[in-house]
């Protein structure tokens, strides 16, 4: 997105009186006073992992049944410490991922280029691998990863019992299990089990604080203290032992306090949502109903088109629908990944179609 664009995107969502995707941006100055409202008076900064971080941990090895958790400062370090752990226990190179995953897409295969391992992968299908598919592999791997949900799918999450017999089925054939759980927290209510059960099919988890939670940046993993040991070792080797890290940290604790117990509700309301929003004319919406409070909504426009026309509408109306919209491999239609959170709860399905409707109608002057 150009310099230009994006400072208008964000005045423009700034001046909005109704989000339906997505949050408000808010100002340096905006974001010092929230933390400020949430620090103690005699709360000190952390110095090299201690205090308020090791409080973070806690908190997040309590929510997740696990004997231990680690805090770094990005998801990308995290899960690189957590895919070698499994290759030195297991002597195996290659880790199980999907095309789509997080650490092939978005990640920029660190976990290869860096740390020297190597993919395999079990099915190219829109979701996670399943236990046939595991079992099937025909070269031992360190690592099996499931991605919860698969954001480049759709958000997409398998049932429960697929999920179990997949996990069974990696350590069957000699690996560990790995969740790349960056949005684990959301991925709780279509599962239907807690946090704790979910971490407990795994051997390491992954959890990221800046998405829903939003929180300003950090992640953790979490497991057996032999693997928090080893992570500490791995996450000093790639500059994460840092020496301040209180701002992050501090507002990751506020979105365990102030966003996780919200959370069933916006996966409650995407639903209601994603349902109006298929009503649009031509609109596709995956999945159906969503697995999470984010999903996917196709629109027979051009990108550009769709860009410029939320944009304007935002402006002049200040009501913002749905941005970041891209072309996709449907001719002639345009794709934006919609995120339901404190914001679109007041929005009625009624409101939704009505707006959409609205916006849609600017398609064609």
């Amino acid at each position: 997105m150009a310099d230009d664009v994006r400072a208008r995107r964000i005045a423009a969502m700034r001046g909005c009186e109704r989000l339906l995707s997505g949050v408000r941006p808010v100002t340096v100055r905006e974001r010092l006073a929230e933390l400020t409202a949430v620090a103690g008076p005699e709360l000190m900064p952390d110095y090299y992992g201690d205090g308020l971080v090791t409080e973070l941990e806690e908190r997040v090895a309590g929510l997740l049944g696990t004997p231990a958790a680690v805090h770094f400062p990005t998801g990308t370090m995290a899960q690189q410490v957590a895919l070698r752990y499994g290759a030195e226990v297991t002597g195996r190179r290659a880790v199980a991922l999907h095309p789509l995953g997080h650490q092939e897409v978005h990640e920029r295969r660190a976990y290869a280029d860096l740390t020297g391992l190597r993919s395999v992968h079990p099915t190219t299908a829109p979701r996670n691998p399943t236990a046939a598919e595991i079992t099937a592999l025909d070269e031992p791997v360190g690592t099996v990863v499931f991605e919860l949900p698969l954001r480049d799918a759709g958000f997409v999450l398998p049932a429960w019992a697929d999920l179990v017999s997949a996990a069974e089925a990696a350590r069957a054939v000699g690996a560990r299990v790995h969740l790349d759980g960056a949005r684990l927290w959301e991925s709780a209510p279509y599962l239907g089990r807690d946090l704790a059960e979910i971490a407990g099919l795994a051997d390491s988890t992954y959890v990221s604080f800046y998405k829903t939670l939003g929180g300003l940046s950090g992640a953790a993993v979490a497991g057996t203290e032999a693997f928090a040991a080893y992570a500490r070792a791995w996450r000093h080797r790639h500059g994460g032992q840092l020496f301040q890290q209180w701002p992050a940290v501090l507002s990751a604790l506020d979105g365990l306090d102030r966003e996780l117990p919200r959370i069933p509700d916006y996966v409650r309301h995407a639903r209601t949502v994603a349902a109006a929003l298929a009503k649009l004319p031509g609109a596709i919406v995956v999945p159906q109903p969503p697995h999470t409070n984010q999903f996917r909504l196709w629109l027979p426009h051009p990108a550009g088109r769709l860009n410029e026309a939320v944009l304007t509408f935002a402006e002049q109306e200040r009501v913002w629908f749905a941005g970041g919209w891209q072309h996709t491999e449907l001719p002639g239609h345009a794709m934006a990944e919609i995120s339901v959170l404190a914001p679109a709860l007041d929005w009625s399905a009624d409101d939704v179609i009505e707006t959409g409707l609205r916006l849609l109608d600017r398609m064609h002057c």
